[in-house]
Protein backbone atom coordinates (compact mmCIF):
# COMPACT_ATOMS: atom_id res chain seq x y z
CA UNK A 1 0.00 0.00 0.00
CA UNK A 2 1.54 3.37 -0.97
CA UNK A 3 1.63 6.16 1.68
CA UNK A 4 0.63 9.89 0.51
CA UNK A 5 1.67 12.87 1.41
CA UNK A 6 1.12 16.08 -0.02
CA UNK A 7 -0.76 19.59 0.81
CA UNK A 8 2.00 20.71 2.88
CA UNK A 9 1.93 24.25 4.29
CA UNK A 10 4.50 26.77 5.86
CA UNK A 11 4.06 29.69 7.85
CA UNK A 12 7.13 31.54 8.70
CA UNK A 13 8.76 35.14 8.55
CA UNK A 14 8.68 34.38 4.68
CA UNK A 15 4.97 34.18 4.19
CA UNK A 16 1.50 31.62 5.26
CA UNK A 17 2.24 29.07 1.98
CA UNK A 18 4.72 26.61 1.05
CA UNK A 19 4.77 28.26 -1.96
CA UNK A 20 5.16 31.54 -1.03
CA UNK A 21 8.07 30.57 1.88
CA UNK A 22 9.20 28.06 -1.44
CA UNK A 23 9.47 31.84 -3.87
CA UNK A 24 11.14 33.75 -1.27
CA UNK A 25 14.30 30.90 -0.48
CA UNK A 26 14.35 30.12 -3.83
CA UNK A 27 15.43 34.33 -4.23
CA UNK A 28 18.10 33.55 -1.01
CA UNK A 29 16.00 35.59 1.55
CA UNK A 30 15.88 34.65 4.78
CA UNK A 31 13.04 35.53 7.71
CA UNK A 32 16.01 36.08 10.33
CA UNK A 33 16.47 39.15 11.33
CA UNK A 34 18.61 41.52 14.56
CA UNK A 35 15.76 41.57 17.63
CA UNK A 36 16.56 44.29 20.22
CA UNK A 37 17.32 43.16 23.77
CA UNK A 38 15.71 39.99 23.85
CA UNK A 39 18.19 37.94 25.36
CA UNK A 40 19.09 37.09 28.89
CA UNK A 41 21.31 39.78 29.54
CA UNK A 42 19.13 42.38 27.41
CA UNK A 43 21.33 41.68 24.53
CA UNK A 44 20.48 41.95 21.00
CA UNK A 45 19.93 38.48 19.21
CA UNK A 46 19.34 37.32 15.56
CA UNK A 47 16.29 35.37 15.27
CA UNK A 48 13.35 34.29 13.29
CA UNK A 49 9.95 35.68 14.69
CA UNK A 50 6.91 35.84 13.21
CA UNK A 51 6.07 39.59 13.60
CA UNK A 52 2.27 39.25 11.30
CA UNK A 53 0.84 37.52 14.30
CA UNK A 54 0.66 38.90 17.96
CA UNK A 55 2.29 37.27 20.42
CA UNK A 56 -0.66 36.43 22.80
CA UNK A 57 -1.70 33.34 21.89
CA UNK A 58 0.36 32.75 19.36
CA UNK A 59 0.61 29.03 19.60
CA UNK A 60 -2.55 28.08 18.98
CA UNK A 61 -3.15 30.96 16.16
CA UNK A 62 -0.20 28.84 14.45
CA UNK A 63 -1.83 25.52 14.87
CA UNK A 64 -5.39 26.51 13.61
CA UNK A 65 -3.80 28.67 10.06
CA UNK A 66 -1.81 25.47 9.32
CA UNK A 67 -4.72 22.96 9.80
CA UNK A 68 -6.41 25.60 7.90
CA UNK A 69 -4.76 25.66 4.86
CA UNK A 70 -4.20 21.54 4.74
CA UNK A 71 -8.36 20.87 5.44
CA UNK A 72 -8.74 23.16 2.11
CA UNK A 73 -6.19 21.62 0.64
CA UNK A 74 -8.02 18.26 1.13
CA UNK A 75 -11.18 16.54 0.38
CA UNK A 76 -14.39 17.84 1.63
CA UNK A 77 -14.65 16.90 5.47
CA UNK A 78 -11.85 14.82 5.59
CA UNK A 79 -11.15 16.41 9.08
CA UNK A 80 -13.87 15.14 10.50
CA UNK A 81 -13.94 11.34 9.78
CA UNK A 82 -13.63 8.54 11.82
CA UNK A 83 -10.89 7.01 10.15
CA UNK A 84 -8.85 10.84 10.32
CA UNK A 85 -6.37 11.37 13.09
CA UNK A 86 -4.34 14.80 13.88
CA UNK A 87 -0.58 14.43 14.53
CA UNK A 88 1.12 17.76 16.67
CA UNK A 89 4.28 17.60 16.62
CA UNK A 90 6.14 20.25 19.19
CA UNK A 91 8.99 20.99 21.61
CA UNK A 92 7.52 23.50 24.12
CA UNK A 93 4.35 24.75 22.56
CA UNK A 94 2.60 27.33 24.70
CA UNK A 95 4.81 27.28 27.38
CA UNK A 96 5.65 30.96 27.87
CA UNK A 97 1.49 31.43 28.22
CA UNK A 98 0.90 27.90 30.14
CA UNK A 99 3.80 26.66 32.54
CA UNK A 100 2.00 23.55 33.99
CA UNK A 101 0.23 22.08 30.78
CA UNK A 102 1.77 23.84 27.63
CA UNK A 103 0.16 21.79 25.20
CA UNK A 104 -3.33 20.47 26.81
CA UNK A 105 -5.45 23.03 26.57
CA UNK A 106 -4.52 23.56 22.55
CA UNK A 107 -5.10 20.00 21.92
CA UNK A 108 -8.78 20.45 23.39
CA UNK A 109 -9.04 23.18 21.60
CA UNK A 110 -8.28 21.50 18.43
CA UNK A 111 -10.54 18.76 18.98
CA UNK A 112 -13.70 21.30 20.19
CA UNK A 113 -13.27 23.87 17.29
CA UNK A 114 -12.37 21.29 14.57
CA UNK A 115 -15.25 18.80 15.65
CA UNK A 116 -12.56 16.31 15.47
CA UNK A 117 -13.65 12.18 16.21
CA UNK A 118 -10.44 11.28 18.13
CA UNK A 119 -8.30 13.09 20.41
CA UNK A 120 -5.02 14.95 18.61
CA UNK A 121 -1.88 12.99 19.17
CA UNK A 122 1.18 14.58 20.10
CA UNK A 123 4.23 14.07 19.52
CA UNK A 124 7.52 15.75 21.39
CA UNK A 125 10.83 14.19 21.56
CA UNK A 126 12.94 16.88 21.02
CA UNK A 127 13.58 18.33 17.41
CA UNK A 128 13.10 15.44 15.52
CA UNK A 129 9.70 16.25 16.60
CA UNK A 130 8.31 16.55 13.22
CA UNK A 131 9.97 14.05 11.01
CA UNK A 132 9.09 11.28 13.55
CA UNK A 133 5.53 12.86 13.41
CA UNK A 134 5.47 12.04 9.54
CA UNK A 135 6.83 8.76 10.34
CA UNK A 136 4.10 8.01 12.70
CA UNK A 137 1.63 8.96 10.46
CA UNK A 138 2.98 6.59 7.95
CA UNK A 139 2.88 3.59 10.72
CA UNK A 140 -0.74 4.09 11.47
CA UNK A 141 -1.68 4.48 7.48
CA UNK A 142 0.19 1.01 7.03
CA UNK A 143 -0.87 -0.69 9.59
CA UNK A 144 -4.55 0.34 8.54
CA UNK A 145 -5.20 2.12 12.28
CA UNK A 146 -6.15 5.28 10.20
CA UNK A 147 -6.70 5.89 6.80
CA UNK A 148 -5.85 9.62 6.88
CA UNK A 149 -3.31 12.20 8.71
CA UNK A 150 -3.27 15.96 9.46
CA UNK A 151 0.19 16.20 10.59
CA UNK A 152 0.88 19.92 11.71
CA UNK A 153 4.10 20.78 13.88
CA UNK A 154 4.31 24.48 15.61
CA UNK A 155 6.88 25.89 18.05
CA UNK A 156 7.05 29.93 19.18
CA UNK A 157 9.92 31.76 20.54
CA UNK A 158 9.64 32.21 24.39
CA UNK A 159 12.10 32.88 27.23
CA UNK A 160 11.66 29.60 28.47
CA UNK A 161 13.10 28.73 25.07
CA UNK A 162 15.43 31.41 24.54
CA UNK A 163 17.16 31.64 27.83
CA UNK A 164 17.68 27.92 27.99
CA UNK A 165 19.60 27.69 24.80
CA UNK A 166 21.87 30.51 25.92
CA UNK A 167 22.42 28.33 29.31
CA UNK A 168 24.35 26.19 26.61
CA UNK A 169 26.12 28.39 25.36
CA UNK A 170 24.57 27.68 21.88
CA UNK A 171 23.21 30.27 20.46
CA UNK A 172 25.18 32.37 17.55
CA UNK A 173 25.51 36.09 18.03
CA UNK A 174 24.97 35.81 14.38
CA UNK A 175 22.85 34.43 11.85
CA UNK A 176 23.49 30.88 11.73
CA UNK A 177 25.77 29.14 9.82
CA UNK A 178 25.37 25.44 9.08
CA UNK A 179 28.53 23.21 8.19
CA UNK A 180 30.40 26.45 7.66
CA UNK A 181 33.97 26.49 9.23
CA UNK A 182 33.04 29.79 11.35
CA UNK A 183 29.97 28.59 12.77
CA UNK A 184 28.78 29.94 16.34
CA UNK A 185 25.81 28.05 17.28
CA UNK A 186 21.92 27.84 16.38
CA UNK A 187 19.70 30.78 15.21
CA UNK A 188 16.08 30.46 16.99
CA UNK A 189 13.19 30.76 14.66
CA UNK A 190 9.31 30.11 14.76
CA UNK A 191 6.98 28.46 12.71
CA UNK A 192 3.94 26.04 11.87
CA UNK A 193 4.20 23.28 8.95
CA UNK A 194 2.29 20.49 7.97
CA UNK A 195 1.34 18.04 5.40
CA UNK A 196 -1.71 15.66 5.18
CA UNK A 197 -0.74 12.02 4.67
CA UNK A 198 -3.10 9.34 3.05
CA UNK A 199 -3.79 5.76 1.93
CA UNK A 200 -5.78 7.85 -0.34
CA UNK A 201 -4.86 9.61 -3.53
CA UNK A 202 -8.14 11.35 -3.90
CA UNK A 203 -7.55 12.91 -1.01
CA UNK A 204 -5.71 15.69 -2.10
CA UNK A 205 -6.56 18.57 -4.22
CA UNK A 206 -3.13 18.60 -5.54
CA UNK A 207 -1.19 15.74 -6.83
CA UNK A 208 0.64 14.22 -4.01
CA UNK A 209 3.84 12.61 -3.44
CA UNK A 210 5.17 9.14 -2.20
CA UNK A 211 6.26 8.98 1.50
CA UNK A 212 8.28 6.21 0.80
CA UNK A 213 9.81 5.26 4.59
CA UNK A 214 10.82 6.61 8.05
CA UNK A 215 12.52 5.39 10.91
CA UNK A 216 14.08 6.64 14.24
CA UNK A 217 16.98 5.93 16.35
CA UNK A 218 18.33 6.60 19.55
CA UNK A 219 22.42 6.84 20.06
CA UNK A 220 21.70 7.58 24.21
CA UNK A 221 25.42 9.41 23.87
CA UNK A 222 24.67 12.56 26.04
CA UNK A 223 21.64 14.67 27.18
CA UNK A 224 22.46 17.19 24.69
CA UNK A 225 25.18 16.05 22.66
CA UNK A 226 25.30 13.88 19.97
CA UNK A 227 27.42 10.60 19.02
CA UNK A 228 30.74 11.86 17.81
CA UNK A 229 30.69 9.10 15.47
CA UNK A 230 26.97 10.08 14.14
CA UNK A 231 25.96 6.46 15.05
CA UNK A 232 22.45 6.84 16.01
CA UNK A 233 21.71 9.36 12.75
CA UNK A 234 23.36 6.34 10.54
CA UNK A 235 21.50 3.79 11.87
CA UNK A 236 18.63 5.99 11.31
CA UNK A 237 19.20 6.40 7.47
CA UNK A 238 20.55 3.02 7.21
CA UNK A 239 17.26 1.29 7.71
CA UNK A 240 15.24 3.62 6.40
CA UNK A 241 16.47 2.82 3.12
CA UNK A 242 16.66 -0.60 3.86
CA UNK A 243 12.92 -0.49 4.29
CA UNK A 244 12.24 1.42 1.61
CA UNK A 245 14.49 -0.74 -0.69
CA UNK A 246 15.93 2.17 -2.56
CA UNK A 247 19.89 2.57 -2.95
CA UNK A 248 21.54 5.50 -1.28
CA UNK A 249 22.59 6.51 -5.01
CA UNK A 250 18.69 6.96 -5.67
CA UNK A 251 18.23 9.74 -3.77
CA UNK A 252 18.81 13.02 -5.20
CA UNK A 253 19.39 14.89 -2.55
CA UNK A 254 19.44 15.15 1.29
CA UNK A 255 17.67 17.78 3.77
CA UNK A 256 19.94 18.21 6.68
CA UNK A 257 19.13 19.01 10.04
CA UNK A 258 22.32 21.68 10.25
CA UNK A 259 22.02 23.62 13.09
CA UNK A 260 24.65 25.30 13.04
CA UNK A 261 26.25 24.06 16.00
CA UNK A 262 29.99 22.72 16.19
CA UNK A 263 29.00 19.06 16.85
CA UNK A 264 25.66 18.72 15.28
CA UNK A 265 27.27 19.40 12.09
CA UNK A 266 30.12 17.29 12.21
CA UNK A 267 28.49 14.63 13.62
CA UNK A 268 25.98 14.68 10.43
CA UNK A 269 28.66 15.15 7.93
CA UNK A 270 30.58 11.94 9.21
CA UNK A 271 27.42 9.93 9.36
CA UNK A 272 26.53 10.70 5.32
CA UNK A 273 30.35 10.20 4.78
CA UNK A 274 29.99 6.39 6.49
CA UNK A 275 27.11 5.64 4.38
CA UNK A 276 29.02 6.72 1.44
CA UNK A 277 26.57 10.24 0.72
CA UNK A 278 28.87 12.87 0.97
CA UNK A 279 28.37 13.52 -2.89
CA UNK A 280 24.62 13.74 -2.78
CA UNK A 281 23.82 17.33 -2.74
CA UNK A 282 22.59 18.69 0.37
CA UNK A 283 21.32 21.52 2.37
CA UNK A 284 20.35 23.10 5.67
CA UNK A 285 17.26 25.51 6.10
CA UNK A 286 18.08 26.99 8.82
CA UNK A 287 20.00 30.19 7.43
CA UNK A 288 16.19 30.89 5.68
CA UNK A 289 14.23 30.04 9.24
CA UNK A 290 15.92 29.37 11.84
CA UNK A 291 16.10 26.69 13.87
CA UNK A 292 12.18 26.07 14.65
CA UNK A 293 12.30 22.80 16.73
CA UNK A 294 9.26 20.57 16.90
CA UNK A 295 7.92 22.57 13.40
CA UNK A 296 11.66 22.11 11.79
CA UNK A 297 11.11 18.81 10.12
CA UNK A 298 7.71 20.05 8.91
CA UNK A 299 9.08 23.38 7.51
CA UNK A 300 11.87 21.66 5.46
CA UNK A 301 9.92 18.68 4.14
CA UNK A 302 7.39 20.93 2.72
CA UNK A 303 10.16 23.28 1.10
CA UNK A 304 11.95 19.86 -0.13
CA UNK A 305 8.29 18.92 -1.65
CA UNK A 306 8.75 21.85 -3.27
CA UNK A 307 11.96 21.30 -4.29
CA UNK A 308 10.35 18.18 -6.25
CA UNK A 309 7.75 20.38 -7.38
CA UNK A 310 9.52 23.02 -8.98
CA UNK A 311 12.98 20.73 -9.69
CA UNK A 312 14.94 23.07 -8.23
CA UNK A 313 17.37 23.34 -4.97
CA UNK A 314 18.25 26.30 -2.98
CA UNK A 315 21.82 26.88 -1.56
CA UNK A 316 22.38 26.55 2.35
CA UNK A 317 22.62 29.53 3.33
CA UNK A 318 25.45 31.19 5.49
CA UNK A 319 27.76 28.37 4.19
CA UNK A 320 30.88 29.41 2.98
CA UNK A 321 34.12 27.33 3.63
CA UNK A 322 34.12 23.67 4.94
CA UNK A 323 34.11 23.24 8.71
CA UNK A 324 33.40 19.87 9.07
CA UNK A 325 35.66 16.83 8.08
CA UNK A 326 32.79 14.62 6.13
CA UNK A 327 33.61 16.42 2.61
CA UNK A 328 29.80 16.77 2.41
CA UNK A 329 28.53 17.91 -0.99
CA UNK A 330 26.81 21.38 0.19
CA UNK A 331 24.72 23.48 -2.21
CA UNK A 332 26.77 26.87 -2.69
CA UNK A 333 24.52 28.26 -5.08
CA UNK A 334 20.97 27.45 -6.20
CA UNK A 335 20.58 24.20 -8.59
CA UNK A 336 17.84 23.30 -11.35
CA UNK A 337 17.83 19.91 -11.67
CA UNK A 338 15.43 16.80 -11.92
CA UNK A 339 14.06 16.11 -8.52
CA UNK A 340 12.59 12.84 -7.58
CA UNK A 341 13.97 11.37 -4.17
CA UNK A 342 14.85 13.07 -1.04
CA UNK A 343 15.93 12.38 2.03
CA UNK A 344 15.03 14.21 5.58
CA UNK A 345 17.10 13.86 8.63
CA UNK A 346 16.91 15.41 11.92
CA UNK A 347 18.75 14.68 15.39
CA UNK A 348 18.22 16.65 18.81
CA UNK A 349 18.75 16.38 22.51
CA UNK A 350 19.17 13.29 24.11
CA UNK A 351 20.51 11.22 20.98
CA UNK A 352 17.43 11.05 19.03
CA UNK A 353 17.75 11.06 15.10
CA UNK A 354 14.85 10.49 12.80
CA UNK A 355 15.12 9.97 9.01
CA UNK A 356 11.95 10.30 5.76
CA UNK A 357 12.38 9.27 2.24
CA UNK A 358 9.97 11.26 0.07
CA UNK A 359 9.62 11.00 -3.58
CA UNK A 360 7.36 11.78 -6.58
CA UNK A 361 5.28 9.03 -8.23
Amino acid sequence: MITYIGSENIISPLGESATENFERVRINETGISLSKGIGVGKEDLYLSKIKSIPENNKFNVLLAKCLDSIISDSSANLINLKETIVIVSTTKADIQENLDTPIQHSIEKLKKDYNLQNTPLVISNACISGVLAMNTAHNYIQANIYKHAFVIGADVISDFVLFGFQSLYAVSNEPCQPFDKERKGITLGEGAAGVLISSDSSAFKKGPLEFVEGTSSNDANHISGPSRTGEGLYRSIQKTLELANIPSADIDFISAHGTGTLFNDEMESIAFERLNMNNIPLNSLKGYFGHTLGAAGLIETAISMQSIRNNTLVQSLGFQNEGTSGGINILTENLNKEVNTILKTASGFGGCNASAIIREI
